[in-house]
């Protein structure tokens, strides 16, 4: 098994060696906020553009940001290179889907939890990847500005009106002119080098009363009846990629120190939600949740 948590935090005024054996969990941390997940989606299927749309860059890139370098036959950022561990291919960009709808399974079709309210104006969301989430989030509140930014430039380029994609590194200095209603970010585990400062740069960029939610994953496997042993070969294999990461300075599992983090940025009302989310199709009450994981574990290791 996987963990998921969630946290919410308000801003106030001033063996089994066998994959099928085991579970991750998530862990979402949110300042009060709701995820709430827009209408279900064809998995994998193109995304129908909806009746108003426009580019989703404002403004012109530099060719180098799409330099793109090649390695063993998959392609990754070239925007402050090196700083992200993934590639940026077709594969990975599918990848990333499955696991939008993986995390919508578990969150019973939300995208967010935050209990947000009906007139926000602003919402960022950090690392937005292909842009799924942000895109499903300017389809269901219109009325908002949403941004998303990325190292990389691969999401479409036609999007609802109310959404804005930059090429952007979220560990750099923020310049936003105005404060956001909303600050997400889900599944940036490995990489992010200084979880600490980037919650504070959220914490300095959120308004008073303002919502901030972080999802994210303990990746190491475990199993709540003890058939996974902990010299198995799967157990082993997790905590070496656990360990080359953490020696990398790039944190694989933030989920269980998220609430800590939110609390010494400053963050007060706090809220953390805990996830199971197993790996393999062997759990009858969420079989397609540990489809969806055990596809995303090969694709990324293997």
């Amino acid at each position: 098994m996987h963990k998921l948590t969630a946290t919410k935090r308000q801003v106030l005024e001033d063996e089994g060696s066998s994959f099928a054996d085991f579970t991750d969990e998530l862990y979402v941390h949110t300042l009060p906020s709701y995820l709430n997940f827009s209408p279900k989606m064809p998995l994998l299927l193109p995304r129908s553009p909806p009746p108003p749309i426009r580019n989703s860059f404002t403004t012109s890139i530099s060719p180098s940001v799409t330099a793109y370098p090649f390695e063993n036959g998959r392609r990754y950022h070239a925007f402050r290179a090196g700083s992200y561990l993934l590639p940026n291919d077709d594969e990975e960009l599918e990848r990333l889907n499955i696991v939008h709808q993986m995390v919508k399974k578990v969150l019973d079709e939300r995208i967010f939890l935050a209990p947000l309210p009906e007139g926000f104006k602003r919402a960022l969301d950090i690392g937005t990847g292909t842009g799924i989430w942000a895109m499903e989030m300017g389809d269901a509140y219109p009325h908002a500005s949403i941004i998303g930014n990325d190292l990389s430039p691969v999401q479409p380029s036609w999007v609802p009106p109310n959404v804005r994609f930059e090429v952007d590194d979220c560990e750099s200095p923020w310049a936003y002119d105005e404060p956001f209603d909303f600050v997400f970010s889900r599944y940036m585990c490995t990489s992010v080098r200084d979880w600490p400062k980037l919650l504070k740069q959220a914490f300095d960029n959120i308004k008073p009363g303002g919502f901030v939610e972080f999802q994210d994953f303990d990746m190491l496997f475990y199993s709540e009846d003890g058939t996974l042993r902990e010299n198995s070969n799967a157990q082993r294999w997790i905590r070496m990629i656990v360990d080359a990461n953490r020696q990398a300075g790039r944190e694989p599992s933030p989920g269980p120190k998220l609430e800590g983090w939110m609390r010494g940025a400053g963050f007060v009302n706090v809220v953390p939600k805990r996830y199971k989310v197993p790996i393999g199709p062997w759990a009858k009450d969420a079989l397609q949740v540990g489809f969806f994981l055990s596809f995303v574990v090969v694709m990324v290791f293997f």
